[in-house]
């Protein structure tokens, strides 16, 4: 039986743990140089997701993942939140190679652009709320 890890607009979610994931120890200090720089538009996501503020679920920040570090990870459903910036500019391959890789391991990517965090975040909110009711909930399967 599956285990409900909380509801969103009444519909059952279900977890969805992915065990076992690679990580390279040789990340763990970038990857806390990029909590501690702050760039903004991860803060303001942040902000509305930290100590269960959405719907319940834990976000890690800057989670490594194998070679990769991602922006936020919910370990409880298997779900990377991506903020995109300008960083990703002119890199479709090298974001290709990335997702595919995190793919093959049964994870779910959401994305969101920098300036949609900052003058949208409502909406993007709401999208992640249907991204994860998509993938997650109880009677998709």
């Amino acid at each position: 039986m599956e285990q409900i890890l909380t509801y969103i607009n009444e519909i059952p979610i279900k977890r969805n743990f992915v065990e076992n994931l690679p990580y390279n120890i040789n990340l763990k200090s970038r990857a806390r140089a990029l909590r501690k720089a702050e760039n903004y538009p991860e803060v303001a996501f942040w902000l509305q997701v930290k100590k269960g503020g959405f719907h319940n679920i834990d976000f890690d920040r800057q989670r490594i993942i194998g070679n990769y570090i991602v922006d936020f990870y919910v370990k409880t459903l298997g779900l990377i939140v991506e903020i995109d910036g300008e960083s990703h500019n002119d890199k479709e391959e090298y974001d290709k190679k990335r997702e595919d890789y995190l793919e093959s391991f049964g994870l779910k990517i959401f994305k969101a652009t920098n300036l949609r965090v900052l003058h949208d975040l409502d909406n993007v909110m709401k999208e992640l709320e249907l991204f994860v009711i998509e993938y997650y909930s109880i009677n998709n399967e």
